[in-house]
């Protein structure tokens, strides 16, 4: 499937490893069932985690610096548990890796989620990149705050410091 990143259509150069079936090598995403798999594995290639919106996001805390790639996966578009595992990845555990979102997901949602930390989003197939381009810019004011670098004048209101 292709990515959206940067406004950009970009082929996705990482396998993701299925059920029962040895891991392959080069640069792979793993369910997290399979992460120590994957972390103890001997090739030479990057490596990714699979989440599930269910999943707890704290449980990567020791290994997210191992890790290149998180995949969030939204079973439904109304699920907004991802958005929440995104904002923790980059806020409260530090994660500089790149964040996908995958899964159900609507153009609409597009700003959202490059508020919320993601930086690419998994295409489905024959998806037009142009809506996905306009829905990201129908947005000029945005009333919560953003991992992104935004001049001051960007926000409705600050959040409070604790």
């Amino acid at each position: 499937m292709p990515l959206l990143e940067n406004g950009q259509i970009l082929p996705d150069t990482w396998q993701v490893a299925a059920e029962g079936e040895p891991l392959p090598a080069g640069d792979v995403l793993v369910p997290l069932a399979r992460l120590s798999e994957g972390l103890g594995r001997n090739s030479e290639g990057r490596l990714g985690v699979v989440l599930t919106s269910s999943d707890e996001v704290e449980d990567l805390r020791d290994v997210l610096p191992r890790l290149d790639v998180v995949l969030l996966t939204f079973p439904v578009f109304r699920d907004g548990r991802p958005f929440t595992q995104a904002r923790t990845l980059r806020e409260h555990l530090q994660f500089k890796g790149a964040i996908r979102a995958g899964g159900h997901i609507l153009p609409d949602q597009y700003e959202f989620l490059l508020r919320c930390g993601v930086t690419a989003v998994v295409l489905p197939e024959g998806a037009d990149p142009a809506v996905w381009q306009k829905a990201h810019e129908a947005f000029t004011v945005a009333y919560q705050p953003s991992i992104l670098a935004e001049p001051a004048e960007g926000f409705a209101f600050r959040r409070r410091l604790l």
